[in-house]
């Protein structure tokens, strides 16, 4: 099974431990890796190929809860700045990575994409650590819904 339609599959059924909450275009997760703190992701419901392949309510949907989501960490981070991505060349299921990014990160990955940190040595998503944060970015999402 493709990992965007399994993790869309485990929120639905409550045992996919990073949900944020449900959105009106799918599902606000926390990414599996925090070296970013904030980093999270939109993961489409239903699951799709490509933001291509939704129609026009649909994509409207999807970028607003995208910009929702990143309003929502922006605030509870209390980031310098939001970038999102939406790639699809490693999972080509429709799914949007907001990257909550800091004016103290290390000169060397300040103006980069995210994907120059080192995702292998990162530190992983674990609810005792980041859960608080999690929870914080669900209550701003309510509070604006």
């Amino acid at each position: 099974m493709p990992l965007i339609t399994e993790r869309v599959a485990l929120a639905r059924r409550g045992a996919n431990d990073k949900v944020i909450c449900r959105m009106a275009s799918g599902w606000a997760v926390m990414g599996d890796v925090q070296f970013l703190p904030g980093y999270c992701l939109l993961l489409p419901d239903p699951v799709v190929p490509s933001l291509n392949d939704l129609d026009t309510a649909g994509r409207t949907a999807y970028l607003l809860d995208m910009a929702r989501l990143g309003d929502a960490a922006l605030q509870a981070t209390g980031a310098l700045r939001m970038n999102y991505e939406i790639l699809g060349n490693s999972e080509p299921e429709l799914h949007c990575h907001i990257f909550p990014r800091y004016a103290t990160e290390p000169e060397q990955h300040r103006k980069m994409p995210a994907w120059f940190y080192d995702w292998k040595t990162a530190t992983p998503y674990a609810e005792e650590q980041h859960g608080e944060l999690r929870q914080k970015i669900a209550e701003l999402l309510q509070a604006s819904s």
